[in-house]
This record gives C-alpha cells, structure tokens and sequence, in this order.
C-alpha cells in the first residue's frame, strides 16, 4: 500500500531530523571497539569452566572453590566483551565528493552501503 503524499513528507521530515541529529553518532567511528573472536572463545570457555567450577564447589561445601570459580567465571566475561587491542586502524571521514559515485562493492560494510544509498538518493540519482 503505497504512502500518501502528507505521510511521504512526514517519512522524509523524519528522515532528515534524524540525519541531521544522529548521523554524527552513527557514522562516528568507534576507535578500537572490535571484538576478538578469540577472546570471545577463551571467555566463553572461562565462563564454562567457572561454571563447572561453582558447581563443584557448592556439591562439595569448599567455599573458597566457589569463590575461586565465580572468579574465574567474571574474568570470563571480562574478557570475552573486551575490545580486541590493535583493533582496526580508526576511519576518517572524506569530504562528499561532487563527482559520480562508484558502486559500493560487495565487502563494504552494511550501514557504508546504506550511507552511499542515502547519498544517491539524496543527490536525485
């Protein structure tokens, strides 16, 4: 069901007070913010093994393995959600170019495809 014109300026409106105010924060680059698949993996086994370890240390009433393992299981999840360090080199924004725009290739990330998108349309293209 296509929009009425009052609801398509509406949409449009939304978009650009939306653009205008958040566009800094979505496209701001999030400098060493990438996760490490490796230190995912590594918690998530550190969590397992605390796990293991907290269950062991309650059916045996040793409440310093309990401890030791709860330990174990924080510095788990520490681990797995921090940035990775050396992560990607941090992006710079280029000036919008006034030339035609190459098509975006297949390996560029998903809000840069919906960014060139956003500036074909904007641009009557």
């Amino acid at each position: 069901m296509p929009l009425s014109e009052q609801e398509q300026r509406l949409l449009d409106e939304m978009e650009r007070h939306l653009m205008r105010n958040d566009a800094d924060v979505v496209s701001a680059p999030r400098e060493g913010q990438s996760l490490s698949y490796r230190n995912i993996v590594i918690g998530a086994l550190l969590v397992l093994a605390g796990l293991g370890g907290l269950i062991v240390g309650v059916s045996t009433n040793l409440i310093i393995v309990g401890v030791i393992a709860f330990v174990v299981m924080v510095v788990g999840v520490v681990l797995a959600v921090r940035p990775a360090k050396g992560g990607a080199a941090p992006r710079t924004s280029a000036p919008p170019s006034t030339g035609p725009r190459k098509a975006p290739t297949p390996n560029a990330s998903f809000l840069d495809r919906m960014n060139d998108r956003w500036d074909r349309r904007q641009e009557g293209n």
